[in-house]
Order: C-alpha cells, then structure tokens, then sequence
C-alpha cells in the first residue's frame, strides 16, 4: 500500500530527528525513501546585492543547496538506495506537486511549530496538510521522544460517523494490515447516545471486513481522542482528511488541533 516515501528535509534539527520515524515506516510498510529540499533563490540578506546580482546569488543557493541535500543525513540514507530530488519556489506547494507528480504514498515531516505550537503548526506543514493528495505523517516531538520499538504497533482510528467515515476507515484498515499493526477506533458522541454510535461503528467496521476493538466516548471531541489513543498506548493517531476542496480548504479546525497537540504521531489520510 504505501510503496514511496516522501521526506522533505530543510536540515533542521527537528528534521534530523524526524529520520528515526522515517525509517520505522519504511522498515513496516517495505517502502522506498526519497529527500526532497525546496529552495528559494530569491532569498538574500540584502547585502548580497551590493556585490553581486540575482541571477549570481540564485546560483549560490543553488550549489549550498545541492551540497546540504546531498550530504544530510547521508549515513541514514545513503544515496545510493535514497534518491534525492531538489525543487525551488514556495515550499509547501512545491513538496505536494513533488508527491502528486512522482506518485508518492505517503509524506513524513515534522510540525515546525516552535515557541508558537499551541497557535499554529508552521505555515509548510500546515499547507502540506491542506494541499496534499497523499496521507501524510507528522509528529511535533521527533526531538524529544524516541520512536516506539518497531515491533510495538498500536494504532488508533478517529471516526467522526460522516460519510467519509468508511474511506478513513478502509485506509487505516489497509495500513494496519499491511503493517502488521492492531487498530482500534474511536467514536466520541453526546451522552445518552452511545449505544447507538457503537451499533454504526460495528456495523461499518462489518461492512468493509475490519476487525478493530470500538472504543465510545463522550465529551470534549479532541480531549477524548487524545485520552483514549494514550490509554491504548498507541504508538499512532490516525485522522481523516476531507478528499475534497470545499470553502475553506481541505482541512477543519479538529485535524489541525489533533496534528498540533497529540503527543504521537498523527497520520491523516
């Protein structure tokens, strides 16, 4: 199912320690890794036009660039097994066209989101999680916390009962088959109406052939997610993404916070 990688790297720290889930998802699924690095060649720091002119600070930028990508992370990647790809303009829109364009599976990046994380993810990955056709993988503790061992695959399905719900579910059935991993989903909904969500979810889960332990809860929707998924001890959140554009983009305030504030990586499909 997930055959291609996609690793966009902008040689920080926390895209060095995002390596470690990498290479975990490539040794489940059996996948391929590619780096990708965006580069701007218009940047510059202003006194660089004093002494030479945009096509020559372009050009510079350009050599750095090829150099850092080559070299990051060589001995985790070695480039003869993980080939490298170098693209310039606007990050985010150029690390979707690269996944669209070269039939990528999935694309595993870092939040970015620093000092700022309770406001906002970082504006690369939040647009990579809009514009992006492929699931994508993001945790915002790959400096902190060291990935589960690879034997421990325990993963958990949010599912909002919406006529998305049999597609999310379908393809984190799909994933956890393919990677040998125990899923469970979770359905939080108002009290009194639980019995109900669990005879939907039971149903559902008996029409596309997936057996998974259902877990109800009820009160605040992402408090609950996060509360359950660490119960679990799951190693991975898996959330839907809508497949379609609509008004306000692909994404919704709930996937965003779930991405921002779980303590795990989220996987959005």
């Amino acid at each position: 199912m997930i055959e291609r990688i996609l690793f966009p790297v902008d040689f920080s720290p926390a895209c060095a320690a995002m390596a470690a889930y990498v290479k975990r998802a490539a040794v489940m699924f059996g996948s391929r890794i590619t780096l990708v690095h965006v580069c701007d060649l218009t940047g510059n720091n202003g006194f660089e036009l004093l002494a030479r002119s945009m096509p020559e600070i372009a050009q510079d930028h350009q050599a750095v660039a090829e150099d850092q990508l080559k070299s990051f992370l060589e001995s985790d990647f070695p480039p003869t097994a993980c080939s490298r790809i170098l693209r310039f303009g606007e990050a985010a829109t150029q690390i979707a066209e690269a996944a669209r364009t070269g039939g990528f599976d999935l694309i595993i990046m870092p939040t970015h989101a620093g000092q700022f994380r309770r406001m906002l993810l970082g504006s690369t990955t939040a647009k990579v999680l809009n514009d992006a056709d492929c699931p994508v993988m993001t945790t915002q503790h790959a400096e902190e916390v060291i990935p589960r061992p690879r034997e421990h695959r325990i993963w958990v399905c949010a599912i909002a009962l919406s006529e998305d719900s049999e597609r999310v579910l379908r393809a984190a059935s799909s994933a956890a088959v393919a990677a040998g991993a125990r899923l469970s989903v979770i359905h939080v909904t108002n009290a009194g109406a639980e019995r109900e969500a669990h005879r939907r979810l039971e149903d559902l889960l008996k029409a596309i052939g997936c057996e998974a332990q259902v877990s109800i809860g009820t009160g605040p929707v992402k408090q609950s997610i996060l509360d359950t998924a660490s119960r679990s001890d799951a190693d991975a959140l898996i959330v839907g993404r809508p497949p379609r554009w609509g008004a306000l983009g692909r994404m919704r305030d709930l996937t965003y916070s779930l991405v921002r504030d779980s303590p795990f990586p989220v996987l959005s499909v």
